[in-house]
């Protein structure tokens, strides 16, 4: 296998968050990514874990200063394709040890949005969102 080349999209590089249980880090990604068929890459380096379609752009890690995780204020949104995907993205995160930061449903602040909010078993603030 080839190494990993980072993906991103044109403005983003990659996105890497930092896990204090990194097990149960990526059984929560495994699942709630996984509905937005986003899969598992695997582990590279010292210990991440890679997520994308094609290539990653999205890596989970115990933080490189040993410090414990802290994302207060940062949420990262996931594309979905459609609202059955934000509800399946929402009840597999839920299912695999996240909790609920916003039931899937529509957004008043976008035109359109529909939307879920978790936040992972380290605290970070994760979403789906599409547009109807």
């Amino acid at each position: 296998m080839s190494t990993p080349v980072i993906s991103g999209d044109g403005i983003f590089s990659h996105i890497f968050i930092g896990a204090a249980d990194l097990q149960k880090s990526v059984a929560f990604f495994d699942a709630a990514l996984g509905a937005l068929g986003i899969k598992n890459l695997g582990p590279f380096n010292n210990g991440w874990v890679l997520f994308g379609r094609e290539k990653p752009a999205f890596i989970i890690a115990r933080p490189g200063n040993g410090e414990a995780p802290s994302s207060n204020g940062v949420t990262i949104g996931f594309a979905a394709a459609t609202p059955a995907e934000v509800d399946a993205f929402h009840a597999a995160g839920l299912a695999a040890g996240g909790t609920d930061e916003g039931q899937p449903g529509a957004r008043g602040h976008l035109p359109g949005a529909y939307a879920a909010y978790l936040r992972d078993p380290a605290g970070n603030k994760v979403c789906s969102y599409t547009f109807v």
